[in-house]
C-alpha cells in the first residue's frame, strides 16, 4: 500500500463544496509516514503538496482518487516543496493558474506555479474570522500583511481604518485587488511597503491603533528572523497602540512555542494580558506542538 493511497483514511471533504479549505495536513506528525503531504481544496482545484518526492504512478492514482472524492474537481495540481522554486505540475484535468476562492463570505485571489505559496494560509481561517467579529470601529495595524487577509476581513467586519505594512509590493497590489474583488471601498485601507523594524516612529505618527495584528514570517534572509525581532515590536507597542488596545500575535516557527510569546509579552508588555488563543481549523492536527500558534493580548493597565 503506498504512502499516498494511506491519505483517503483521513481526508476531511469538504461540507461546503464552494468553500476553501484544507483536506489533509501530515505536516503535524500526526499521521505516520504522511508528514510530508498536505492536501488543498481551493475550487475547483485539489492541490496536493510534497515535501519529499513519491513515485509517479502512486500521484496520479491519488489524483484520480480525489477527482472521485471531489465531483466539483476540474484540476488536480501537484507542488514539489522540496525543490527550490517550489513548481506545480498539472497531474490531471484542466491548467489553472489563477482563480478567486470563497472563505466564509470573503473572497481571495490565488495563484498558482507563481511562487512557493499561493496568496492566502488557510491555517489561518480562524483568524480572519476573529479579526472581522473583533474589528468593528477599530484603527487597525496589520503587520507582515503579506496579501491582506487580514484586512480584508477587517474591512468586512467594519474597521474604521486599516494600515497594511509590508516588504512586498507585489503582495500589497495583489492585497489592494482582494478588496477590490470583494467590493471594498479602498478610503479606510493604506498600503505601505517598509522595513517594520525601522519605521515604529512613522507607526506612532499614523496612530493610535487599536488592533495590532502581527503575522511574521519565521526566517527571511536579510530582513526577519523572528525569534531576534519579534521582541524589538513587542517592546515598543505602547508607541503606537491606543489605550485598551488588542493584540493578535500569530508564531508560525515550529522551534518557537506558544511560552515564547507569553514570556516575552511579561518582559515587555506587563500591560497587556492574555486574553484568548485562536487554533487553526480542526484539520490541522498537530502531533508535536509545532503548528501555528495565535495569542491575543488585551490592554489591562492605564499608563
Amino acid at each position: 500500500m503506498s504512502a499516498l493511497s494511506k491519505i483517503s483514511n483521513y481526508l476531511q471533504l469538504p461540507q461546503i463544496p464552494d468553500q476553501a479549505q484544507r483536506l489533509f495536513h501530515g505536516r503535524g506528525h500526526a499521521y505516520p509516514g504522511l508528514h510530508h503531504v498536505t492536501v488543498d481544496w481551493l475550487p475547483p482545484v485539489a492541490l496536493i503538496t510534497l515535501f519529499a518526492s513519491e513515485p509517479l504512478a502512486d500521484i496520479e492514482a491519488f489524483a484520480h482518487y480525489l477527482q472521485s472524492v471531489l465531483p466539483d474537481c476540474s484540476s488536480v495540481q501537484l507542488q514539489h516543496r522540496y525543490q527550490l522554486s517550489g513548481p506545480i505540475d498539472i497531474i490531471r484535468g484542466e491548467s489553472v493558474k489563477q482563480l478567486s476562492i470563497y472563505e466564509d463570505n470573503l473572497q481571495f485571489n490565488i495563484s498558482l506555479g507563481k511562487s512557493r505559496n499561493t496568496g492566502l494560509f488557510l491555517d489561518m481561517a480562524n483568524g480572519r474570522r476573529w479579526v472581522q467579529q473583533h474589528s468593528k470601529d477599530k484603527r487597525v495595524l496589520n503587520l507582515f500583511a503579506y496579501t491582506c487577509g487580514f484586512s480584508i476581513a477587517a474591512i468586512a467586519g467594519h474597521a474604521k481604518s486599516v494600515l497594511n505594512v509590508d516588504m512586498s509590493s507585489a503582495a500589497l497590489n495583489v492585497g489592494r485587488e482582494n478588496h477590490r474583488l470583494n467590493q471594498q471601498s479602498l478610503e479606510q485601507v493604506r498600503f505601505e511597503k517598509l522595513d517594520i523594524f525601522k519605521s515604529f516612529s512613522r507607526f506612532k505618527k499614523r496612530g493610535p491603533f487599536d488592533l495590532l495584528i502581527c503575522d511574521p514570517p519565521t526566517l527571511q534572509k536579510g530582513s526577519v528572523d523572528i525569534a531576534k525581532d519579534y521582541p524589538k515590536i513587542l517592546r515598543r507597542l505602547d508607541q503606537f497602540m491606543a489605550p485598551n488596545a488588542t493584540l493578535m500575535l500569530c508564531l508560525n516557527s515550529p522551534d518557537l512555542e506558544r511560552q515564547f510569546l507569553i514570556q516575552h509579552m511579561a518582559e515587555l508588555a506587563p500591560q497587556y494580558t492574555l486574553v484568548d488563543e485562536i487554533k487553526p481549523p480542526e484539520v490541522y492536527v498537530e502531533a508535536e506542538g509545532k503548528g501555528l500558534k495565535v495569542l491575543c493580548f488585551k490592554h489591562t493597565m492605564m499608563k
